[in-house]
């Protein structure tokens, strides 16, 4: 029986790649000169760490990262900004974590989303993603479409579709 699945995951070399980029033109721009902001790439953690002088540095960061993710192709959907932390000094330190996998709230939306498409196919949350099966590839295809035409919160990609 044909089917597909619907995950939310980010390639980590890509992010990396982002991330080493926005870290050297942070050492390259005369606004952060003399100063200590940075940005910081756990791959282990799936969390950047960006440390800055300042609240507008710290502006100008996400402004950077988020560039160079959108140059490499990473939805910066998949970013979820962490709470602002004082760190030594006047520093103020945050954690970006990035979203991997489908959370049970997003997972049950997209499956009302396709139920709601009146479309004969079947969908059922397995883990961190949703599969979705049918009889007629034609419908896995509908499906397709009407998710990417709505407004989920996330970054969708759709895998390992078997006929």
């Amino acid at each position: 029986m044909p089917s597909f699945d619907i995950v939310s995951e980010v390639d980590l070399q890509e992010v990396d790649n982002a991330i080493n980029q926005a870290a050297r033109e942070l050492g390259n721009r005369f606004d952060f000169k003399g100063g200590s902001s940075s940005v910081a790439f756990d791959r282990e953690a799936k969390k950047i760490k960006i440390v800055a002088d300042d609240d507008m540095k710290l502006r100008s960061i996400h402004q950077i990262v988020e560039q160079k993710m959108v140059k490499r192709a990473i939805d910066i959907r998949a970013l979820n900004y962490g709470d602002e932390q004082q760190a030594s000094g006047q520093q103020i330190r945050q954690e970006v974590s990035l979203i991997s996998g489908l959370e049970k709230d997003v997972a049950k939306k997209i499956i009302k989303i396709i139920k709601d498409s009146k479309l004969k196919v079947q969908a059922q949350i397995q883990d961190d993603q949703v599969r979705v099966t049918s009889k007629k590839i034609d419908d896995l295809q509908s499906v397709i479409k009407t998710l990417k035409e709505q407004e989920v919160g996330l970054p969708l990609q759709f895998v390992n579709m078997r006929s």
